[in-house]
Parts: structure tokens; C-alpha cells; sequence
């Protein structure tokens, strides 16, 4: 049902109820009025009557004869309620009426002076209005029958009726009227809003009217208007944002709740070897395990931190994040050239080792030879020495670079077993304890009561001995401690001295090959830079981490962590 159908459905209903109340109202007022006033005038009339009531006066004859000029029923009883005169009633038929004593108007006429009632008569047979008035010589009544009142009431029913029946006729006219003035500017909104709601923003509301219909034209336009604007910078951003995702050499997947993939890269297209078209199901992508996982992490609402996976001969960098609203991101970065790099540095590295080895061997071979000539002179034994020197530590690089490499490649894997600390650390103290005594500084021992790690025990000696040996060359007075400690989920093992320290913009870099914090003294003191690299890789290898903190002036401690076997 339209607007204004509803309107003048309403308006009519309204005016219906109100002339139906009219009606109803009117005839019962009328009705009332016109009892009160029959009875004012039967009351006049019975006084009349009364008035020529003398002793010795034949009232049936009175009766008739004001019964006849009032065109009324004229009855005459005595103070004991006996009938004797009545307009209808003569002779035998006069006395054997019922005493009136008991009639209503009489008993209140009899109480009040006047008395009133309206009731089907028993004489007559139908409804009456009586009026009695007291008498000196008894009770004079008058009464009329009522269908001359419901005459008068239901002529009067009609004429309202047909009022009403033409107010209601005028009513419909104006409701139209008024229903399509009002309905007319809403449905014109109301399409407005419909043309804004498919898109088409550039629909304006064209009516100009005065009130609320006004300010709602205003503003629906106004809202118009503020739509076309944010739109377009949703489209311009939104542009912009798939241009930046597109031209991106990383992958990015975007899933929403339902399990779809909603939106791919080229990138990520390349790099999965994906064809579908969007969108699709989960069960799509490649089923690596890594790839699920950070998938399922994202979606629950937890990111995940990069990890490394090879899908399709790839090596990539899988890292989920949670979207605000549900659903997650994955985001793919290919490592296959960065681990070709790696490859080719570690067999560079590797070969160029092993070719270096053996010229080393003989320079430092020969140059033991000269050193042990007690014939060269001194200055020629200097430079003997400078060659050995320097030959044994290019030789001790050689030997880092190549147990880096085996450990970076894969061709050395750790055969972790419990392993007791004690013996490998004195083993260790034992063998750098000249160098250690050298520097003047003190080397103990702080082992736990367990002093029980699960690791390689050729890594445990390789690790500790990188760390006194690092540690002695940057420590010239105080203590080198090896020490071990429980730790959630494994043992920790360490080495702590009073030496320089570190810088804190140094310590995130310290485990990198060939790092050094102060080139010319770490040289000086003979290190090659790649102890601590081996460490942490050999750290790493067990399935472990390392940890180094420091205080500038103070010293540094430096915590390998094994964990126990699971």
C-alpha cells in the first residue's frame, strides 16, 4: 500500500469513528431531551386535568373529554388507586382495571407531588410514557405512547446521518488532497535515495518545499554529496593500494573467515604456481606445512614469525599477520637468490681455503726452518718470525673458514648425547691456560651440580674454547669464568670476564663472520673474526640460541643455551 493510500485510509477511518460518535452522541442527547420535554408538557396537560377535578363531577366523562382535546390517554384514580375515569376505558371494562396504586409514576407522584415512567403498558400493549400528578380528590395521569418520540428521533438519525455521510465524502476530498501534498516530495525522496543506494551519485532531490520535507531534501543532498567525495577517495586509495600490491616482487594473500582467498599478486601467483581464479578455497594452495601453519596462526588472530619453507624448488620467507576485522595476510618473500648467493660464497670459500691450506703449510714450514738457523742474523730472524707469525694465523683463518663452511653446508651434523661439562672445561682451561696466564688474568671454573648438557661434545670444546679465547684477547686484568646454570627447558653454558666490553650498537652484530669492534686491536691480538660466528652456528645446530650482554669498562657475558632432548 502506498504512502498515500496509507494517509487517506487513516484520514477516512478517523473521520468515520468521529461521525459514528457524532450519531451516537446526538441521538441519545436528543432522545433525552425530548423525554424531558414530553414529560414537562404531560405534566402541564395533568395539572389541567387536576385543576377541573370538583366533587360531584363525573371524571370519566372529564377524561374523555380532555382525552379527546389533547389527543391523549386521560386516566383519573383515587387516593386507593382505583381506576375511575380513563379515556380508553368505559363502564365494565373502566372497573376491571388493576389498582394503580403500585404503578410507578403513581408511587412517585404520591412521594413527590409529580412522578414519571416509561413502560410497555399491560392495558394497551405498548411502550408508554405516563405522567401522574397529585390530585386533591386522588391522581391525575396523562400518557402517549413513545413511537411518536422514536418518529421524531429516528428523522433526526437520518438527518444526521446524511450530514455525516456528506462530512465524510468532503473528508475523503481533502484527505486525497492533503495525502498526495505530503506523500508527493517523500516518494521523490524516497527515489532519490534509491538512485544514491544503486550508485548513481550524482542524483540530486529537485523539490523545493518549506518544514521538515525541506530539510530533508537538504539534507539528503548534502549526504549525497559527502558520498561521492569519500567514494572517491575510497577509489582513488584503493587504486592506488592495488597498484602498490601488484608491483610488489613480494607475495601477498589476503583469506577472510570463510576459508577464501580473496586477493593474490602476480607475485604470489608466480611464486605458488597458482592459475585459479579469484576467489577460491584454501585447499588450493600448496600443502606445505610451514605455509599452513602460519596460515592457521594468522587466522586465529596470532602472527607468526618468518619462516622458511620451499615450495616448487623455492626457498621463501612465509610470515602471517591477523586482519582487523577477521581473516589474515600472508606475505611471501623469495630467498632462492640470496641462498644461490650463499651457496656459491660457501664454496668459494671453501675452495679457496683448501687451496690455501697447503702454500701456508709450506711458508710456515719453511719459515720455522729459518727461524731455527742460528746462522741469519737478527734482522733477517725478525722477518722469519713476521713470516711464521703471520702464516700461522692466516692458517688459523684457513681452518675457521673451513669448519664454518662444513657447519653452514650441512656436511657436519651434531650427535648430541649427555655429555658432562666438567672434563671438557678443565680440558679447555688446561690448554689455554698459557694464554691466559700471558694476559695476566685469572681462568676459573663456576659449574653447576648437574653439569650435564645434551650436545655434541667435540661442539661443547669448540664452543668453549672459542669463547676463553675471545675473552682472553680482550681481557688484560680480572677473571675469565666458564661457568653452567639450569635453564627452562635446558642448560646454559657461558663465559663471563672483567675485560673492555662492548658497545650496545656493537652487540647485535658481534656473531657475524669477520665483525670486529676495534679492527686494529683484534688484530693485533690475533683473532681471525670468525670465532664467535662458528659458535653460534654450532649453538644453532642443537637447536639452541646465544645471548651476549656487556657493560663498556666492565666486562662481558656471553650464555649458549642447549636445550634438553624432547
Amino acid at each position: 500500500m502506498s504512502l498515500t493510500q496509507r494517509v487517506l485510509a487513516g484520514s477516512l477511518a478517523i473521520v468515520v469513528l468521529l461521525a459514528l460518535l457524532v450519531v451516537y452522541v446526538s441521538d441519545r442527547r436528543l432522545e433525552n431531551r425530548l423525554v424531558h420535554d414530553t414529560v414537562d408538557q404531560l405534566a402541564r396537560e395533568a395539572r389541567l386535568v387536576s385543576g377541573q377535578w370538583r366533587p360531584g363531577i363525573d371524571t370519566d366523562s372529564l377524561a374523555d373529554d380532555v382525552g379527546k382535546h389533547l389527543s391523549r390517554r386521560v386516566t383519573m384514580v383515587d387516593t386507593s388507586g382505583r381506576v375511575i375515569g380513563d379515556t380508553d376505558f368505559d363502564g365494565g371494562a373502566l372497573a376491571a382495571l388493576n389498582n394503580h396504586l403500585t404503578r410507578p409514576e403513581i408511587i412517585d407522584a404520591r412521594a413527590k407531588g409529580m412522578g414519571w415512567s416509561r413502560r410497555r403498558s399491560a392495558s394497551a400493549g405498548d411502550e408508554e410514557l405516563y405522567v401522574a400528578i397529585q390530585a386533591p380528590y386522588g391522581f391525575a395521569r396523562i400518557s402517549m405512547s413513545t413511537r411518536t418520540l422514536g418518529e421524531i428521533v429516528g428523522g433526526a438519525q437520518r438527518d444526521v446521518l446524511i450530514a455525516a455521510a456528506f462530512a465524510v465524502l468532503v473528508a475523503i476530498g481533502l484527505a486525497g488532497l492533503f495525502a498526495r501534498g505530503v506523500s508527493r516530495p517523500i516518494v521523490a525522496l524516497r527515489d532519490v535515495a534509491r538512485s544514491l543506494a544503486a550508485g548513481d551519485l550524482g542524483r540530486r532531490p529537485e523539490l523545493t518545499a518549506a518544514g521538515e520535507v525541506g530539510d530533508l531534501a537538504d539534507a539528503l543532498s548534502r549526504m549525497a554529496e559527502q558520498l561521492e567525495t569519500r567514494l572517491t577517495a575510497l577509489q582513488q586509495d584503493d587504486t592506488l593500494m592495488t597498484a602498490m600490491v601488484e608491483s610488489l616482487n613480494e607475495g601477498v594473500i589476503a583469506v577472510n573467515t570463510s576459508g577464501q582467498v580473496i586477493r593474490m599478486n602476480p607475485s604470489a601467483r608466480f611464486l605458488l604456481g597458482i592459475r585459479d581464479t579469484i576467489p577460491f578455497p584454501l585447499t588450493q594452495l600448496p600443502r606445505d606445512r610451514v605455509l599452513r601453519d602460519a596460515l592457521a596462526r594468522g587466522l586465529s588472530g596470532g602472527s607468526s614469525d618468518p619462516a622458511e619453507c620451499i615450495v616448487g624448488g623455492r626457498n621463501l620467507a612465509v610470515t602471517a599477520r591477523p586482519l582487523k576485522d577477521g581473516g589474515a595476510v600472508l606475505a611471501l618473500l623469495d630467498l632462492t637468490p640470496f641462498r644461490k648467493l650463499e651457496a656459491v660464497r660457501r664454496d668459494f670459500v671453501a675452495n679457496v681455503s683448501h687451496e690455501l691450506r697447503t702454500p701456508l703449510t709450506v711458508i710456515n714450514g719453511f719459515a720455522e726452518t729459518l727461524v731455527e738457523d742460528e746462522t741469519l742474523s737478527g734482522e733477517r730472524r725478525r722477518f722469519a718470525e713476521m713470516i711464521r707469525s703471520n702464516a700461522r694465523r692466516m692458517q688459523g683463518i684457513v681452518d675457521d673458514l673451513l669448519d664454518l663452511s662444513r657447519i653452514e653446508s650441512g656436511g657436519w651434523k651434531p650427535e648430541p648425547r649427555p655429555t658432562d661439562v666438567a672434563p671438557i672445561a678443565r680440558d679447555v682451561a688446561a690448554a689455554l691456560r698459557a694464554v691466559v696466564d700471558a694476559r695476566g688474568v685469572d681462568l676459573c671454573l663456576e659449574l653447576d651440580a648437574s653439569r650435564e648438557v645434551y650436545a655434541d661434545p667435540t661442539a661443547v670444546t669448540q664452543v668453549l674454547t672459542n669463547l676463553v679465547s675471545n675473552a682472553a684477547r680482550h681481557t688484560s686484568s680480572g677473571a675469565i669464568t666458564i661457568f653452567s646454570q639450569p635453564s627452562v627447558g635446558g642448560v646454559v653454558l657461558g663465559v663471563r670476564d672483567t675485560g673492555i666490553g662492548i658497545a650496545p650498537e656493537h652487540l647485535p652484530r658481534i656473531f657475524e663472520r669477520f665483525y670486529r669492534v676495534d679492527e686494529g686491536r683484534a688484530r693485533d691480538a690475533g683473532g681471525t673474526g670468525l670465532g664467535l660466528a662458528i659458535v653460534r652456528h654450532l649453538v644453532e645446530a642443537h637447536g639452541g640460541h646465544v645471548v651476549a650482554e656487556s657493560t663498556v669498562g666492565k666486562g662481558t657475558v656471553i650464555r649458549a643455551f642447549f636445550p634438553s632432548p624432547a
